[in-house]
């Protein structure tokens, strides 16, 4: 399967996820929905923000341009809201997957989504 079949299947397909990415450790994107843009400073804080979420406790952290105030941050996953709405990221082994919702979806809904292709890219190495 491709990295852009992940995104528009496993992601978008599902109905509850807005927008989405997959980059690789280094920022490089390897796929993305159409409209979506990661750009490298947001790509950057994100990905430090996995070794430590201070800052964006504090200040948030940006995705797509939209600001997102940081609910859950560690090694792993950070969730993040802005007014209804909301983003997953997912660091992998090799990738991290960036899911954005929007209200009606629930928070639990989409990083449901997100988390349940980490597992299955972590499963496989990536």
């Amino acid at each position: 399967m491709s990295w852009q079949a992940y995104v528009d299947q496993n992601l978008l397909g599902t109905g509850k996820i807005a927008q989405a990415a997959i980059h690789g450790h280094d920022g490089n994107v390897w796929a993305t929905s159409a409209g979506f843009s990661v750009n490298a400073t947001e790509f950057q804080a994100l990905f430090k923000a996995f070794k430590d979420p201070s800052g964006i406790r504090t200040s948030g952290l940006h995705i797509n341009g939209k600001k997102y105030i940081a609910l859950r941050a560690d090694e792993r996953s950070i969730y993040a809201k802005a007014g209804n709405d909301g983003c997953a990221c997912v660091k992998t082994n090799q990738s991290v997957l960036i899911g954005t919702y929007v209200e009606p979806t629930q928070p639990g809904e989409a990083t449901k989504i997100v988390e349940s292709l980490a597992d299955y890219l972590i499963s496989v190495n990536y």
